[in-house]
């Protein structure tokens, strides 16, 4: 037997994923609707946030950021953590509500462990700067006037919670079951909506870690964010996690891809090389290019690539190449990374460095020329890679083991080739 929903009945249901989702202690904030609520009428959307870095983003879902979260503040399913008397200020983007709760504990709620939700970003009204007045930095949900009670959105709808009347004539109000805000673009289509995050970042002694604001505005661009890691895409048709065969959706990327992302990484680098031969050596000048507004690498501070340039024989058997155990070591002009470090000039880890020693990744758009001489006794083929990696090599050292070997292996970003 079918059954048809009147549309006041269809209402209803839609409300009631938003009013399970809310607890009698949480039924002020909307910021502890689940996302699978927003998934009954988003799913496209829905489907690529859940594999996002940002669904991902908490100590208890992202490997490499629990790592260093367990090493620098604790565990994360204790409540009440602090560090030297204060809140772990990564939470603020980590695990957005529950710093909006001052809560630790990750597992306490669904909200918290869930990283960066539909309702956190959907939540700002307004972008406050990354400086409060008195000049202290504003990390993640701090820099963002918050609505605990509504949604905002870029387009010029206007938005009701009221059941539209079934011979509503034009311009007729789009239901939507929680209060929603159109005509934002200006926020969430400009940098604003991701700088509250992706600004800046000092540790507690003042060195600078993450800086990709500093790095776009160095390179005086316009092109917003979202041109790169929320492009409008064209995606099938899903209904009830399955596709609808013939049917598409054009929708912004909420992926959001960065460095986890394989594609984004080869997207933003791009690799020539020019060669002479003079008897038995190579002569290679290989040029790398930054593609991107900031700089590649950027984000997280032990970032990096590196170039691999070798020379193999006709079976592919490697005779010679640029570096034996790292470039950082054995290469250094092949090396591109940011080095933080101590009072004394030795090279440190993030949490207890307290300057910038050193950084030699590409700045934006920046072009720079690799010059080697190669033997070439019996090589039929030179071959250059740019290997990106999301840690540095010690640091894999120390974490072996402890997080998924495909996160140690670097990324393959660009190659070229000379077949002698």
């Amino acid at each position: 037997m079918k059954v048809h929903l009147t549309a006041a009945a269809w209402c209803a249901a839609l409300l009631l994923p938003f009013a399970s989702a809310v607890t009698a202690e949480d039924s002020k904030s909307i910021h502890h609707v689940d996302a699978t609520a927003c998934k009954q009428c988003h799913e496209e959307i829905y489907t690529q946030w859940h594999g996002s870095m940002h669904a991902n983003s908490s100590a208890l879902k992202d490997p490499i950021h629990g790592a260093f979260y367990k090493n620098v503040m604790g565990d994360p399913l204790e409540e009440d953590l602090r560090k030297e008397g204060k809140y772990p200020v990564c939470l603020k983007c980590h695990a957005p509500v529950a710093a909006i709760d001052k809560k630790t504990k990750l597992d306490a709620k669904p909200a918290y462990g869930n990283g960066i939700t539909c309702t956190v970003c959907h939540s700002f009204k307004g972008f406050k700067g990354n400086d409060s007045a008195d000049g202290k930095p504003l990390y993640g949900i701090d820099a963002y006037e918050i609505d605990s009670q509504g949604l905002y959105g870029p387009t010029g709808n206007t938005y009701t919670t009221k059941r539209t009347p079934e011979d509503a004539k034009w311009p007729t109000p789009i239901h939507h079951p929680q209060p929603m805000t159109g005509n934002m673009a200006g926020l969430f289509k400009s940098n604003d909506a991701c700088m509250g995050c992706h600004e800046k970042r000092d540790n507690a002694k003042g060195a600078p870690l993450c800086q990709t604001g500093k790095e776009y505005r160095s390179g005086d661009n316009f092109v917003a964010c979202q041109a790169c890691h929320m492009p409008i895409v064209t995606v099938p048709k899903m209904k009830d996690g399955k596709v609808v065969e013939g049917e598409t959706v054009s929708i912004a990327d909420h992926t959001m891809g960065g460095g986890h992302d394989g594609k984004m990484v080869t997207r933003g680098l791009a690799m020539t090389m020019d060669s002479e031969r003079e008897g038995d050596t190579l002569k290679a000048k290989l040029t790398v290019r930054n593609r991107l507004p900031h700089a590649y690498p950027t984000g997280a501070p032990f970032r990096n690539f590196f170039i691999k340039i070798a020379a193999y024989d006709e079976n592919g058997k490697e005779l010679w190449k640029n570096y034996e155990v790292h470039p950082i070591k054995d290469d250094p002009k092949a090396a591109f990374w940011y080095t933080l470090g101590d009072d004394s000039g030795k090279p440190t880890s993030p949490p207890v460095a307290t300057k910038l020693l050193a950084d030699t990744r590409l700045k934006p758009n920046e072009m720079r020329t690799l010059e080697y001489e190669i033997p070439l006794a019996g090589a039929a083929i030179v071959r250059a890679e740019a290997l990106y990696d999301l840690l540095l090599p010690p640091i894999k050292a120390n974490v072996k083991g402890k997080i998924p070997d495909e996160l140690l292996q670097p990324k393959l970003a660009a190659s070229v080739e000379i077949r002698l």
